[in-house]
């Protein structure tokens, strides 16, 4: 039995859709052989592929040519995970070394925070403000005021 390895894929759950295993292929991160696959390409039962996912490279040996997505449970009877434990370690590496969860308020601001900054550094405008002594300013309202009535 064959299958498209597109299909392939995504119904062994290597892929979430058949859109982004198409994708992986067209761009070099499915190989079989060191060679690079195209998603039509057809496989059959014994075959070894190779998913690129940075920065490592799993090996899958196909079990069953499906064509059909099957549930989590069964992924071990279409598939074998046949991928190095240097490639793991490479992993185990990446993520020690690399991005580490960075505790709140470190690091850039999220969108609402920096709204928050915004709002509370600009200026406030209090509307028809003026800007003289009180004095000056109580003498106007009273010429403003008698000269309504």
């Amino acid at each position: 039995m064959e299958a498209r390895l597109d299909k392939w894929l995504w119904a062994a759950r290597i892929f979430k859709t058949r859109t982004i295993a198409a994708d992986a292929c067209k761009n070099g991160r499915v190989m079989q052989k060191g060679m690079k696959l195209k998603p039509s390409r057809m496989i059959k039962e014994g075959d070894v592929i190779e998913v690129r996912k940075p920065p490592v490279t799993y090996s899958f040996k196909v079990l069953k040519a499906i064509q059909n997505r099957v549930g989590a449970k069964l992924v071990p009877e279409v598939l074998e995970n046949v991928t190095s434990p240097d490639q793991y370690e490479l992993l185990e590496m990446n993520r020690i070394s690399g991005f580490v969860n960075r505790a709140r308020g470190t690091g850039r601001p999220t969108k609402k925070e920096r709204r928050d900054l915004d709002e509370f550094t600009q200026p406030v405008f209090f509307g028809d403000f003026s800007f003289l002594d009180d004095d000056e300013d109580e003498d106007e309202d009273e010429e403003l005021y008698n000269e309504d009535f």
